[in-house]
């Protein structure tokens, strides 16, 4: 494989990708180089399709590196839990999960490792296993709890060491945490990443009911509003719309004009007039008029039937976008930013991105660009939040009218 680094292939990424540090995915690894280290990986947040593949890749990384990996079900409960939800990883015990939805080690809220009690009884239980790596595969909530843990490490320890629930050899042999966060979300809504891991699979749910629904809609003649999963990102509404040749998309990144009601209603005016025997309309579950006001599935269906007329009916997907199998391309996005997991903890919090087709690993605190794109968007500068989301977004909207 090719250097990573090298000029050819940097050519392919935009400028504003951020690509702190190449990965290794096709450098050579020693087998046993990392003899002696302990990793606990953990599921956290909402799932996505795809996980498994990240939890297998990171175990058996692991094991090639010559390191003991624990799995910790239940993300952060299990963390504070402990007991036998933290549990030593065998080589056969990820077998057989590639191809499964979800995560086979769980994942839960945990409202206890929100307070700092919470967090000591965790560390307690990671050092007690000796785990002073950890690979985290959430959203964004996820990260951001793990980089607090993090800067909270030492503190912690000394707080134990004072209680007497840790000797001062334990304490010099665990003085050091580090985290590596995978991005696992259907949304795909994670500043400077391309793809996040289970956002492809949910993209083929959202197709394939679109596509089973046009063709009881052309039968009918009738409209349809599909809700999507999107509450900040619409990343899964607008990509299904370009991909669905849907009529209408609404997300919240990029709120319609003021008079967007008679302007969706004149297009679907037209649409019957020239033929047309079906409407698919697409909505984020955060989409947003320009004052702020929820744009929802029976809000668009309530003004076709009482302006048009349509015969219009609401199917909201929910959870079907999270379950099945994951696409091949999960599978190995899983897989690939898995292994690389494994070869980044250098004391900080490092992210494993994808960028283009390439890995590549960034050390930063979580959750800035989001929470500035958030900001920007309540401040009602739109196409400045997109912008800070992702350099080529404003011009999307643009694509799925001239698709149309």
């Amino acid at each position: 494989m090719a250097d990573p680094t090298s000029p050819k292939r940097q050519s392919f990424l935009r400028k504003d990708s951020v690509m702190a540090t190449p990965g290794k995915e096709g450098q050579m690894i020693a087998p046993g180089a990392w003899g002696g280290n302990v990793i606990g990986v953990f599921t956290s947040g909402g799932d996505s399709q795809g996980m498994n593949g990240a939890v297998r890749a990171v175990v058996r990384m692991g094991f090639y590196l010559g390191c003991k990996v624990y799995f910790i079900k239940e993300g952060y409960q299990g963390m504070v839990d402990g007991g036998d939800n933290i549990v030593e990883a065998t080589w056969s015990s990820v077998s057989g999960i590639l191809q499964l939805g979800g995560t086979v080690i769980g994942s839960a809220r945990c409202k206890a490792f929100r307070e700092r009690e919470g967090r000591l009884i965790a560390a307690k239980n990671l050092i007690e296993r000796g785990i002073t790596n950890l690979v985290v595969i959430g959203g964004d909530g996820s990260l951001t709890g793990a980089n607090l843990f993090r800067q909270e490490w030492a503190s912690l320890l000394q707080e134990l060491q004072q209680k007497g629930d840790l000797s001062q050899e334990q304490a010099i042999r665990c003085q050091h945490l580090n985290i590596v966060g995978m991005v696992g979300s259907i949304d795909n809504d994670f500043c400077g990443t391309d793809m996040t891991i289970g956002t492809d699979t949910a993209l083929h749910r959202i197709i394939e009911a679109v596509d089973a629904i046009s063709t009881t809609a052309t039968s009918h003649q009738r409209a349809f509003v599909l809700e999507v999963m999107g509450r900040h990102c619409g990343y899964l509404a607008l990509v299904a719309a370009l991909a669905s040749e849907a009529d209408w998309v609404f997300i919240p990144e990029w709120p319609p004009e003021g008079d967007w009601e008679q302007i969706l209603c004149n297009k679907l005016s037209v649409e019957r007039n020239l033929g047309q025997r079906l409407n698919i309309i697409l909505v984020a579950e955060g989409a947003l008029d320009r004052e702020g006001n929820a744009i929802t599935a029976d809000r668009v269906k309530n003004l076709l039937t009482e302006r048009l007329k349509y015969d219009t009916r609401v199917t909201v997907l929910g959870h079907v976008q999270r379950g099945g199998s994951p696409s091949a391309f999960d599978r190995i996005l899983g897989s690939r930013m898995g292994a690389e997991a494994v070869l980044a903890p250098d004391g900080l919090l490092t992210l494993i991105h994808q960028l283009v087709w390439f890995l590549s690993r960034e050390t930063r605190p979580v959750s800035v660009g989001q929470k500035q794109c958030r900001r920007l968007w309540t401040l009602k500068n739109f196409e400045e939040g997109c912008s800070t989301e992702r350099k080529e977004f404003p011009e999307q909207p643009g694509n799925v009218q001239a698709a149309e």
